[in-house]
């Protein structure tokens, strides 16, 4: 941990500026113009978002409020504990979960920490799978694919249609959609900034899964949306090198903090721990990981 702090203290914050794009055609991609949903005004939304059974796929890992003890759900209450304070402390309700390099676990944790905050009475949540080139929270939840975020950027769906309600939580989750020759263009669109910039007046949280930063552009440009990232790093898979270079990448003051996925007892600072976070652009938040271990699922 303290090889990847180090290599945290080193890193030089750059800005990546996302490049606006005229409404109208994507090259490659037929666009309807505009999206039927008007999104400035989005009441009685949830009242037309339609519910499914929370049925995880078994492989997936996910946390379960019936099941509180079992790891890693206390794990994910702990860090929603420190992303609320921080909250608290700003106003933060729209959150990139990313990572430097594949499979370091950031959907799993993108979607964990989705559901630790949606076991909160009354904490609207929002899963929004924006992974476009390798989405995988609609098989995490065992829903359809499509309609999703990038049919409703095409204008092939309206915002309610995109939308399904977990059962049972205060959980909404927004699926990918089609899959798409040009994702980058596609969240260039000015319809993408008027989601984040009206989708937190519905939901306490926002919370993005989206690719890695180091193999696609999508991430740095959502990040600058958003009003902050979270970096997932795996124990003995993540570099230092691939962590500066991944920071270095990310836009001025926009990292919360990075969140260190797959330790083993013994490898970082508490006796028996399995996930744990830690945060340093802001005021300190310390406390011991609780104990639990478990495979983590990308």
């Amino acid at each position: 941990m303290s090889r990847v702090h180090d290599a945290l203290r080193r890193a030089e914050n750059s800005g990546f500026v996302p490049q606006s794009r005229p409404a109208g055609t994507i090259s490659g991609t037929s666009r309807v113009e505009p999206p039927t949903t008007n999104v400035n005004n989005l009441s009685g939304l949830l009242e037309k978002i339609q519910e499914v059974p929370f049925h995880p796929l078994a492989e997936s890992h996910l946390i379960d409020a019936a099941r509180p003890h079992e790891a890693p759900s206390e794990e994910f209450r702990t860090l929603r504990t420190r992303l609320n304070h921080l909250q608290s402390l700003q106003p933060i309700h729209s959150l990139v979960v990313t990572s430097a390099s594949p499979a370091e676990g950031k959907s799993f944790t993108a979607v964990n920490l989705a559901l630790a905050e949606s076991h909160l009475a009354g904490n609207l949540t929002l899963l929004a799978d924006f992974d476009f080139r390798r989405p995988i929270v609609h098989n995490m939840f065992q829903v359809d694919r499509s309609p999703g975020i990038t049919d409703y950027l095409l204008g092939r769906a309206e915002l309610h249609e995109i939308i399904k309600k977990i059962a049972g939580t205060n959980l909404y989750i927004m699926p990918a959609g089609e899959a798409v020759l040009n994702p980058l263009e596609l969240l260039n669109l000015r319809e993408v900034k008027q989601l984040f910039d009206t989708l937190p007046s519905v939901f306490n949280w926002v919370i993005l899964d989206s690719p890695p930063l180091l193999f696609a552009a999508d991430a740095n440009l959502l990040s600058t949306l958003c009003h902050g990232t979270m970096l997932v790093v795996r124990i003995g898979t993540t570099t230092i090198d691939s962590v500066t270079r991944a920071i270095q990448s990310l836009c001025h003051n926009n990292l919360l903090g990075i969140s260190v996925n797959g330790a083993r007892r013994g490898e970082l600072y508490s006796k028996y721990t399995y996930y744990h976070s830690y945060y340093y652009s802001h005021p300190e938040t310390t406390g011991d990981t609780p104990k639990g271990e478990t495979e983590e699922a990308e």
